[in-house]
Parts: C-alpha cells; structure tokens; sequence
C-alpha cells in the first residue's frame, strides 16, 4: 500500500514539475490577459465535464469569492452549473451544444474562455470554443496527454503531458490556483516584493 501511495505521489511531482517548467512563462501571460478582461469589464468562463467540471466550478469560485487575498469578487463564471440550461440544450438539442449556446448567449469580445478537458477530445467543450473564437473571445485549453483536437484550436494550450488522468486532474488545479494567485498580484498587488 505504501508503494501505492508514493509512485502516485512521484508521478503527480513530476507530473507538476514538467508542466511548470514548459508553461509557466504561459500562466503568467495568461494571468496578465485575463487581469486585462477584468480591468474592462469583461470576464473569465470556464467549462468542461466529469473532474474538469469540478475543476472549473472550483476555478470560478477562487475568483469571484476570493483566493488567498481579501480583494473585491472578480467576474469569473463556471459553465457547468445551471442545471436547467443545461438539461434543456442537452434535451431540445445535443449535449454538444450545452456549453456553445452559453458562450453565445453570455461571451462578449474581450473575455477570456479557458476550455478544461483531460483528453483534449471533448465535443461540448470544442464546440464552445468555436464559439468563442468567433466572438472574438481569447481561447485557452487546459488538457492533458498530447492535447487532443483542443489544443489545436485555442490561443493558448496548456497541456500536461501525461496519460495518466488523475496526475492531469491533479496538475490543472494547480494551474487553476498560480492563475488565481498571478492575477490577484497583478491586479492588488504590483509592485510589491514577494516573499
């Protein structure tokens, strides 16, 4: 059981430390563009299915609740929640659809739409950053494995490079919180050391 316990530890390690040290240079872009959708009233959304529904939920909630300063609620929005839109796209249409319609019905030029999904693959979640794009919002993926169709269509792929879903699941919420972390520097803290 020990045994267990540490190679599933040493793969999520390594799972985080790789994905730091190919896109960290890329959080910190990302952090400053959506700091930018902020600071003109736009806002940040989220979506994705299963864990990266969870992950995405969790993400919005740092932002519009708070992280680790206290500082106003940031516009952050979790695609994943409304039941009743959902079941009812899924329902009168395809599930295909239950994240494209918000994103038309909600996006505006400007935002910033991160796409969560560990294969990269997911339909839902493509079909919402077509949408995206075409309103001219600025398009992210944050996935797994080799980056799936996603990857290819976004303005940003974060891609943690593992087949492994767990250490992918483990690594994206990492990622979710240095956003979290970088945007509340960059937009209350400027300037001011680290520790």
């Amino acid at each position: 059981m020990e045994k267990i316990i540490a190679k599933a530890l040493g793969e999520s390690i390594r799972a985080k430390e790789d994905f730091i040290k190919e896109f960290g240079a890329k959080l910190i872009l990302l952090a400053e563009r959506i700091a930018l959708a902020f600071t003109s009233d736009r806002k940040f959304m989220l979506c994705g299915n299963g864990g990266s529904a969870g992950d995405a939920q969790h993400i919005a909630a740092e932002f519009v609740n708070r992280f680790e300063l206290e500082r106003p609620p940031l516009p952050a929005l979790a695609l994943t929640t409304d039941t009743s839109i959902i079941t009812s796209i899924a329902n009168d249409y395809s599930s295909d659809e239950i994240f494209s319609k918000q994103v038309k019905a909600l996006g505006m030029e400007g935002d910033v739409l991160m796409g969560i999904s560990t294969s990269g693959n997911s339909t839902n979640v493509i079909e919402a950053i077509n949408a995206g794009r075409n309103i001219g919002i600025y398009t992210v993926a944050l996935t797994g494995t080799n980056g799936g169709k996603l990857a290819e269509l976004v303005d940003m792929a974060l891609v943690v490079r593992t087949n492994k879903t767990a250490r992918i699941q483990e690594t994206h919420i990492l990622a979710g919180h240095l956003i979290c972390r970088l945007v509340d520097h960059i937009l209350f803290q400027q300037g001011i050391p680290e520790e």
